[in-house]
C-alpha cells in the first residue's frame, strides 16, 4: 500500500514540474516541515523565487539549508549559489565553496564546474590551477 506521504510527495513534484507552483507549495511545504529533503529543496526554491508564494529569502535560506545539512546535493549546490551570489543571505565566496564542495564530494557534476572555476580564479578558495583540472576531470571535462 502505497502511503498518502509519498502520494503527496509525488503529486507535489508532479505539480511543481508542470509549474502549478500553488498547488505544490499546498503538497510539499507538510513534507519539509517533517523533513522530506526533497520537499525542503522545492520548496527552497519556490520562496527564493515567489512561484506559487510571496518571495520570502529567509524561508527560502530556512528550507535550502535544512536539506543542504541533511545531505542533499542540489540543495547544498543551491545554498552554495545562494553564497557565491549573495541571494538571500550575505554574499560569502568561502563559505559557497564549502557547500559546492559537499555537493560535488557527491558527484554533482556542476558543483564540480562551479568549485573548479572558484579554484581557477582563487574566489573563497586559495587559487590553485592543480585542483581546478582535477574537479573539471571529475565533471568529466
Amino acid at each position: 500500500m502505497i502511503e498518502s506521504n509519498d502520494m503527496d510527495l509525488s503529486s507535489g513534484i508532479a505539480a511543481f514540474e508542470a509549474k502549478n507552483f500553488s498547488q505544490a507549495m499546498r503538497l510539499l511545504l507538510p513534507l519539509a516541515e517533517s523533513g522530506n529533503i526533497d520537499a525542503q529543496h522545492r520548496v527552497a526554491i519556490m520562496y527564493q523565487n515567489g512561484l506559487g508564494v510571496v518571495r520570502n529569502e529567509m524561508m527560502a535560506l530556512k528550507w535550502m539549508r535544512a536539506a543542504a545539512e541533511s545531505g542533499y546535493a542540489l540543495a547544498q549546490h543551491g545554498l552554495g549559489f545562494m553564497y557565491l551570489e549573495g541571494e538571500c543571505v550575505e554574499q560569502n565566496s568561502k563559505e559557497a565553496a564549502n557547500w559546492f564542495r559537499k555537493a560535488a564530494e557527491q558527484g554533482l557534476a556542476g558543483s564540480q564546474t562551479t568549485l573548479a572555476s572558484m579554484y581557477q580564479e582563487g574566489n573563497g578558495v586559495e587559487r590553485d590551477p592543480e585542483q581546478a583540472r582535477i574537479w573539471l576531470e571529475k565533471a568529466g571535462f
